[in-house]
C-alpha cells in the first residue's frame, strides 16, 4: 500500500502568493524538481517519489490551489493564472529552474507555467491527462466516462456534501485499471481531504475553468511549441501513448512512456515503474 510519509528532514511551509496560500513540502539538496497533483488526490500522493528524488534533488511537492491543504479561495482556477502561484512559490523558496513532474490537472497548470516562463523548467514530465484545446481535446471530450467535465454548479456542491468518498470512488473506480490498488485508507485521507470547507467547490471549479484553459492554451501554441525535452507518459489502460500524441502538438522534443498494468492513478497501480520512468529521463544528459 502506497504510503503518505515525506522524509523526515522535508520542511512544510504555506507560503502567500498571488491572492492565495500554497501549502509546500520540501527538502532535499540538488536541481530541484517540482511534483504537481491533480483532481482525486493531493500532493501527497507522490510522498514515494518524493523519497527517491530527495536522494539527489531538491523537491518541492505542493497543494493545487483550493486543494488538499492549500487555501480556499473563490477564483483564480484557470491555469494561466496558477502558472503565477507556482512562480511566486518557486520566488519564496528562491529557486530559478526546476523540472516539472505532473499528473491530471497538475499537468494542465504545469503547461501553463512551463509556456509562460520556458526558462525556468528544465524538463517537464507530464502523466495521463489532456490539455484543454491541445490536439484532439474536442474528441476526448466526447468520452462518456469524462461527464465530470461539466459537472458543477452550487446544486452539485449540494448533492456531494457529505457524499465526498461516493463522489470521488467513482473516480478511483472507473479510471483504474484495478479498483484495489487505490487503497480503503488512500480513499479515506482523500476524502476527508476534500471534505474541508471549500474543497468541493474548488475542484468544481478546477473543470469550470476548461474553457477559458483551452483558449489560453490555443494562444500559447501560436507563440510556439515547448522546446524543453518533454515525457509523455500515459497509463497503459488509461491513456497510453495518446499522452504523446497529444504532447507533440505542443512540444518540439517529446519522448513517449507507458506504465505497465495501470490506469490514470498511476502513484497507486505502478508506482514502482512510474518512479524509475521519470527517475531516468530527469537523469538524462540529452
Amino acid at each position: 500500500m502506497q504510503g503518505f510519509d515525506f522524509p523526515q528532514e522535508f520542511r512544510i511551509r504555506d507560503v502567500a502568493t498571488n491572492g492565495t496560500v500554497i501549502h509546500v513540502r520540501h527538502g532535499g539538496t540538488g536541481p530541484a524538481v517540482v511534483l504537481l497533483h491533480g483532481y482525486g488526490e493531493t500532493g501527497d500522493m507522490w510522498a514515494p517519489m518524493a523519497v527517491d528524488l530527495a536522494r539527489d534533488h531538491t523537491v518541492v511537492v505542493r497543494d493545487l490551489r483550493g486543494m488538499g491543504l492549500s487555501s480556499k479561495p473563490q477564483g483564480g482556477f484557470d491555469k494561466k493564472t496558477q502558472a503565477a502561484d507556482i512562480a511566486g512559490m518557486l520566488n519564496e523558496l528562491k529557486i530559478d529552474r526546476a523540472d516539472l513532474v505532473t499528473h491530471d490537472i497538475g499537468n494542465m497548470v504545469g503547461y501553463a507555467f512551463a509556456a509562460q516562463y520556458p526558462e525556468r523548467v528544465t524538463r517537464f514530465v507530464l502523466i495521463d491527462a489532456p490539455l484543454p484545446g491541445v490536439g484532439p481535446w474536442e474528441e476526448i471530450l466526447k468520452n462518456p466516462l469524462l461527464w465530470h467535465f461539466h459537472f458543477g454548479g452550487p446544486d452539485m456542491e449540494r448533492l456531494v456534501a457529505g457524499r465526498e468518498r461516493i463522489y470521488l470512488d467513482r473516480f478511483w473506480n472507473e479510471f483504474s485499471a484495478t479498483p484495489a490498488r487505490f487503497s480503503e485508507a488512500a480513499r479515506e485521507h482523500y476524502a476527508k481531504l476534500y471534505a474541508l470547507p471549500g474543497a468541493m467547490h474548488s475542484g468544481f471549479m478546477q473543470f469550470a475553468a476548461f474553457d477559458q484553459d483551452a483558449i489560453d492554451n490555443r494562444e500559447f501554441m501560436v507563440r510556439g511549441k515547448l522546446a524543453m525535452p518533454v515525457l509523455a507518459v500515459g497509463g497503459e489502460k488509461s491513456f497510453g501513448k495518446t499522452m504523446a500524441d497529444i504532447m507533440r502538438y505542443a512540444a518540439s522534443d517529446v519522448r513517449e512512456g507507458v506504465i505497465p498494468d495501470s490506469g490514470h492513478w498511476i502513484m497507486e497501480e505502478n508506482p514502482t515503474a512510474t518512479i524509475a520512468m521519470v527517475r531516468t529521463f530527469l537523469d538524462a544528459k540529452a
